[in-house]
């Protein structure tokens, strides 16, 4: 069933002021209740792990049939649907019963062509194409069976949430992952289809659990700001709630930040994200519950976190997953200012 979900944002203001994110040592622990977070401001998108590309308008590709793309002249909305990326379901091979619902996509613009990176999940693949009704390249990498998925990290991962990155020096990363071995990052030839290295990977382990009980770890997205890099990632329970039986806070985000995009990323405190560290930067508040799935977006003016959320208030539908919505926020500073 196709996860829907309130588009939300923040503004993060582009400058290198006091941050006024939260930090909650013993990451990555479950989120305690008396954090105070502010409200999403919210659109009228409804959607799941949203990824928004700025080219003149603004572009959401979402959850759906061969993946949706709206469109919208502001962050706010509204947001009209376009149509979707692939003509027609996707040319892997597995899994058979989902090939038309690829989900997870990011996209971004290199070079005048744009690249959307998604998943199609059976113990997990990250599939390729090249956007909008264009070409599908088929698989980049792949986790569990199949061509290159017997050496580490591949072997023991999920190859879940894929996230693009290209450094200032044209170099291409690909972070990805996991749900329960955390987030891991791979360089990619320059024509963004493949690993770099497809007998030796060059993985690194850019965020793990603090604990085996702790490891659901997942939708990494790597932006710069300044000299540094900033890895937010997802934390904790995103889907398939029991209304009766509901995780204390269910997922929120977190960050970490480095003078290098391979790493190590830390947190406020110093403790590596690889480790069990992560800044904890939105998490559930009054009807707002379990935001993740975040990207970040330079508007021009700042940065521009993004997430989608689910309304607590509708608890009998968390079990489907029909009520999450996607949400914008403009009221925390850069974090881990130090």
């Amino acid at each position: 069933m196709l996860k829907l979900l309130f588009l939300e944002f923040f503004r993060i203001p582009h400058s290198n002021g006091l941050a006024q994110v939260q930090h909650q040592p013993g990451l990555n622990s479950v989120l305690q209740r008396d954090i105070t977070f502010p409200p999403p401001r919210q659109t009228n998108q409804h959607t799941h792990d949203p990824s928004i590309l700025l080219d003149n308008d603004y572009y959401l590709y979402q959850v759906g049939p061969n993946i949706n793309i709206s469109i919208s002249a502001s962050m706010d909305g509204p947001w009209v649907y376009l149509g979707s990326v692939l003509n027609t379901q996707t040319i892997i091979p597995k899994p058979q019963d989902n090939l038309a619902k690829p989900w997870a996509p990011d996209t971004i613009k290199q070079i005048g062509t744009y690249y959307c990176y998604y998943s199609c999940y059976r113990r997990g693949n990250i599939q390729f194409t090249a956007a909008w009704r264009l070409v599908d390249h088929g698989v980049v990498l792949q986790t569990g069976t199949g061509e290159g998925a017997n050496i580490s990290p591949y072997n023991m991962t999920n190859a879940i949430d894929p996230n693009p990155f290209i450094d200032s020096d044209d170099t291409v990363y690909l972070n990805h992952g996991s749900y329960w071995e955390g987030i891991y990052q791979v360089s990619l030839k320059s024509d963004m289809l493949a690993p770099e290295n497809t007998t030796n990977s060059d993985a690194r382990h850019l965020v793990g659990p603090a604990s085996e009980d702790d490891n659901k770890i997942e939708g990494a997205f790597l932006a710069s700001h300044d000299d540094f890099y900033y890895l937010w990632f997802s934390h904790g329970a995103c889907c398939d709630y029991d209304p009766k039986n509901l995780p204390a806070a269910g997922e929120d985000i977190r960050v970490g930040r480095s003078g290098n995009p391979r790493g190590p990323f830390l947190d406020r405190y110093g403790m590596d994200l690889a480790s069990g560290g992560g800044e904890l930067v939105y998490g559930s508040n009054g009807e707002t519950y379990a935001p993740g799935g975040q990207g970040v977006l330079f508007d021009g003016i700042d940065d521009v976190l993004y997430y989608h959320y689910r309304m607590s208030t509708a608890l009998p539908l968390l079990k489907s997953s029909v009520n999450t919505s996607v949400g914008l926020d403009f009221h925390v500073s850069q974090p881990l200012h130090r």
